[in-house]
């Protein structure tokens, strides 16, 4: 008699799921923004690996931080610059933003340091000029697309090879954006990019919108003029903006309505701000004995990102003239040469454990340049904070947090020593900016799924369905004067001045009939008398 063994359900059950979960498996290809745009997106791609799909990532040889560390396959293609070709450029575009900040497209465009964006429109020319690379991904049969639309090369990658694609961002440029997702945007309350405007504006404010409105239709063409060309080029037809944004699935923004004020949305727009948040972690031993060091004042933590690197001499001297004169240790990361006044209370570091310092309880201030993952550190650990804006969208997150009573702002072309040491007295012992903080921070973290969860899902749900397209509108498909009804609002029109016309027609008709019978009369009757 033969024996039966017992099987354990539970190694079964395993099994079971990882079965299908690698039977749900899909294949994505990531074409990704270089930069601090990669940190987030990267976490999204990892948590996607994990889950059993296929990912293709397709980066240019020459970038700062793509392709580190990942676990999938990574093509790479070569570039018509250099990597010293991209720091020049760049490092000339931060400069000339502590002589003149960018603050409207006309003067974006017209702008000196522009050579920093064609260097990266033009590296997708380079990606269709390897034809053994063009071929994998034709063959590859992917499922869909995940790109930072920044650089235009993801767009123009999802058109060439037709497939559905979910946009990574913390916004679109432009009006791109609303136009690329048929969603309105009335310019009464919200504002426009680069302006630095609240939603409660003022009169003046409100001519400024719909003018800087004006200049995104009159100018953002010439910004993106090379990277049209391009486009134009590799799909071999000309195409404008909107043709590579108005198939997009799915947008996923990298803001909420605790930063930004409450505007009008698409079923297709999902917000996943704050989703570089993460639980803290205890600080380096480092980083601890400064703390420790600081006794009851505690610590203020400084950085303007990953990407400014030196701040001109002037300017230094200033902001360490300032921070000597507060109690605070102050961890400033900073890679330039350190200012000749520096003081005994300020550490410069080259990196910094920003996220877990700022979910310390020591820390006191957060001095930010105010980009979009800094602003959501602070905002998710609690932390008041002293924003100096540079370029981009920083200026707008600023002016939110501003308007929330959670920071104080400062013009990095203005300032004084004097401004930013009473903006970090302000806001270390005005106990307002830590309440306003931190009722932001309960605010956001009480949601009911985190957000690098929701992004995750909505990627697997475009690669499951292959796009989404029922939350395409239909107004895609519609003219301008049909989208605005001025069709249908000149044909109503129309009837109304027919309908009173013949009103007219009827009353003159019948006043002539009543009434003119009679004066002919009288009249007749007058001349007779004579």
């Amino acid at each position: 008699m033969a024996h039966t063994r017992c099987i354990s359900p539970v190694p079964l059950c395993l099994c079971l799921l990882l079965t299908c979960g690698f039977a749900e498996a899909g294949k994505l290809l990531v074409v990704p923004m270089d930069g601090s745009h990669w940190f987030t997106m990267q976490s999204v791609v990892e948590k996607l690996i994990l889950k059993g799909h296929e990912v293709v990532v397709v980066m240019p040889e020459v970038s700062w931080q793509l392709g580190r560390s990942l676990n999938c396959t990574v093509k790479t293609y070569s570039t018509s610059y250099t990597l010293e070709d991209l720091d020049r450029e760049f490092m000339a575009f931060a400069q000339a933003q502590w002589k003149a900040q960018i603050q409207s497209i006309f003067s974006l465009v017209m702008s000196s340091s522009t050579g920093f964006f064609d260097l990266l429109f033009s590296h997708c020319r380079s990606l269709f000029n390897d034809q053994k690379l063009v071929e994998y991904l034709k063959e590859s049969s992917f499922d869909a697309v995940f790109l930072d639309p920044f650089d235009v090369c993801g767009l123009i990658v999802a058109k060439y090879f037709s497939l559905p694609s979910v946009v990574f961002a913390r916004g679109i440029a432009c009006h791109y954006l609303e136009e690329g997702a048929q969603c309105p945007a009335p310019l009464s309350y919200v504002p426009r990019i680069l302006l630095g405007f609240s939603d409660a504006m003022t009169f003046k404010e409100r001519v400024r919108n719909h003018v800087m409105h004006l200049e995104e239709h009159l100018f953002c063409k010439y910004f993106f003029k090379s990277a049209l060309e391009i486009a134009s080029e590799i799909l071999q037809t000309p195409v404008t903006e909107y043709d590579l944004y108005n198939h997009t699935s799915i947008w996923l923004l990298r803001t909420d309505f605790v930063l930004d004020p409450p505007k009008p949305v698409m079923p297709n727009m999902v917000f996943i701000g704050g989703i570089n948040c993460h639980q803290g972690k205890p600080v380096p031993k480092e980083f601890e004995a400064y703390i420790n060091a600081s006794g009851e004042h505690g610590i203020v933590v400084f950085s303007l990102g990953s990407m400014v690197a030196e701040i001109p001499e002037k300017k230094a001297m200033a902001i360490a003239d300032a921070l000597g004169k507060i109690p605070q240790t102050v961890l400033w990361r900073y890679t330039g040469t350190p200012p000749s006044n520096l003081a005994n209370n300020t550490i410069l570091v080259k990196w910094l454990p920003q996220n877990d310092l700022l979910g310390h309880p020591m820390t006191r201030a957060f001095i930010t340049h105010a980009g979009s993952h800094g602003i959501y550190e602070g905002i998710c650990n609690g932390v008041p904070m002293v924003m100096m804006p540079l370029f981009g969208d920083q200026m707008d997150n600023a002016k939110r947090m501003e308007t929330k009573g959670a920071g104080v702002t400062l013009n990095v072309l203005e300032m004084t020593s004097e401004d930013l040491e009473n903006a970090l007295k302000a806001v270390i012992n005005d106990k307002s900016y830590k309440e306003n903080i931190m009722h932001l921070s309960s605010l956001h973290k009480d949601r009911p799924v985190e957000p690098l969860d929701l992004a995750v899902f909505w990627v697997e749900f475009v690669m499951r369905h292959k796009g989404a397209p029922h939350l395409r509108p239909a107004a895609h498909d519609l003219t301008w004067y049909q989208y605005h009804s001025l069709d249908v609002i000149g044909f109503l029109l129309a009837i109304v001045l027919t309908v009173a016309f013949i009103a007219f027609k009827c009353c003159a008709y019948g006043y002539r009939k009543c009434f003119g019978k009679k004066g002919r009369v009288k009249k007749a009757h007058k001349s007779k008398t004579h």
